[in-house]
C-alpha cells in the first residue's frame, strides 16, 4: 500500500512458504493492506511464525525496555491490530488462528527487544488506524504505507520499503498493459493506496476520451486475487511482495506485469498522542536492524534483496 515515491526496481522473488489449506484459502491467504476477519485475539509472542524454530532468538534490551510507557510495561504485552489476509506480510497459519508473516516476525522481534509479548488481533484493514486511536489496539502492523494523510491521524514508524506491482492470469489473456488499461476489468483491495492509483488511471482514460477502467473493489486481497483466477477480472495491483507471493502460491495460474513502482516505506501505526511508545518501537526496529536480526528474518522470506532500511524513523519525510 505504498504512497508514491517513484521506483523502477524489479520485483524480488518471494520464497514459497506453506499456509492455510482449504479451497481457495489454500491458494489465497493473500492480501495487501486490507480485508481481514473478526476481532479474535490471536496471541502469538515472539516466534509465532510459520516455522518458529527458524525465527531468530531475541533477548530483551533493558535500556530499550525503559523507553516503553509505564502503562504498557504494566500490561506486559502489546495489542496489535492486523489484516490477516495479506500474505506474505500477515496472514493466518494452517491452524486458522495464528497470525504469521514477515511483518509479524519483524514486530515480534521488536517487542522482544522491548521485553514485551504480542497479542495479534485480526481486523478489517480500514478500521485499524481508528482502532489504534481509540485504544482498542496499542499498535497497528498491517503493511501500512506511510503517507501524509495517515501521519495526520497517527504516528508511523518506518521499517521496510515496498512499491506497487500489477499481476494477471498466466499468459495475460486480456492483453492488459498497466500503462494503458482503459476498459479493462481490474481488481483491487478497498482502502489501499492502490485505489488512488487505479482511480487516477481510470480518470486519465476518461480525460483522453477512452473507456474508464472497470474497477472492482474487494474487502480482502484474497477475494481480489480469486476474481482474477476465475476470470471475473483481467488483472489486479497490490503491494509487490503480495502480488509476487500470489503468483508463487497459485503455481502457474498468475503472472506479474512489469516492475514494481512508486515505492514508499511501510510503517507501524501508533496513536498520535503516544509518541513515547512510537519512539520505543522505532528504537526496537533500529536495534534489530543493527544486530542483524532484521536481515535474517527478511532473508528467510527471500525479501532481503531490496526494500530494506538502515534506519527506522518516527514520521519520516515522504513525498506526497
Amino acid at each position: 500500500m505504498a504512497v508514491l515515491k517513484h521506483s523502477t526496481a524489479p520485483a524480488a522473488r518471494i520464497g514459497r512458504v506453506p499456509f492455510a489449506a482449504g479451497a481457495l484459502a489454500a491458494v489465497l491467504a493473500l492480501s495487501a493492506c486490507g480485508g481481514g476477519g473478526g476481532g479474535d485475539d490471536q496471541g502469538g509472542g515472539q516466534g509465532a511464525g510459520q516455522d518458529p524454530a527458524s525465527t531468530p532468538s531475541v533477548k530483551a534490551d533493558p535500556e530499550l525496555a525503559e523507553m516503553v510507557p509505564q502503562q504498557i510495561r504494566d500490561q506486559g504485552a502489546l495489542k496489535i491490530g492486523t489484516d490477516s489476509t495479506y500474505a506474505p506480510a500477515e496472514y493466518l497459519s494452517t491452524d486458522g488462528k495464528t497470525v504469521v508473516g514477515f511483518d509479524v516476525e519483524l514486530f515480534n522481534a521488536v517487542a522482544a527487544k522491548l521485553d514485551l509479548d504480542t497479542r495479534w488481533q485480526s481486523s478489517t484493514f480500514g478500521t485499524i488506524v481508528e482502532g489504534v486511536g481509540s485504544g482498542k489496539y496499542d499498535v497497528g502492523v498491517s503493511s501500512f504505507t506511510i503517507n501524509e494523510e495517515r501521519m495526520q491521524q497517527a504516528n508511523m514508524v518506518s521499517y521496510y520499503t515496498v512499491g506497487t506491482q500489477w499481476f494477471t492470469a498466466k499468459g495475460n489473456p486480456a492483453d492488459v498493459d498497466p500503462d494503458s488499461a482503459c476498459g479493462k476489468n481490474i481488481a483491487v483491495q478497498a482502502n489501499t493506496v492502490q485505489i488512488e492509483d487505479i482511480e487516477a488511471r481510470s480518470q486519465e482514460c476518461a480525460d483522453n476520451g477512452d473507456p474508464k477502467i472497470n474497477i472492482s473493489k474487494f474487502k480482502g486481497q484474497d477475494q481480489a486475487t480469486e476474481s482474477i483466477i476465475s476470470g471475473r477480472n483481467d488483472a489486479g495491483l497490490a503491494d509487490m511482495p503480495v502480488a509476487v507471493y500470489a503468483v508463487e502460491q497459485t503455481e502457474g495460474k498468475l503472472q506479474t506485469l512489469g516492475e514494481q513502482y512508486e515505492a514508499a516505506p511501510y510503517g507501524a501505526v501508533v496513536a498520535k498522542d503516544n509518541t513515547e511508545l512510537a519512539e520505543a518501537i522505532s528504537a526496537g526496529y533500529q536495534s534489530i536492524m543493527d544486530d542483524g536480526t532484521y536481515t535474517e528474518i527478511l532473508a528467510k522470506w527471500e525479501l532481503d534483496g531490496q526494500g530494506t532500511l538502515d534506519e527506522s524513523e518516527v514520521n519520516p519525510s515522504v513525498e506526497g
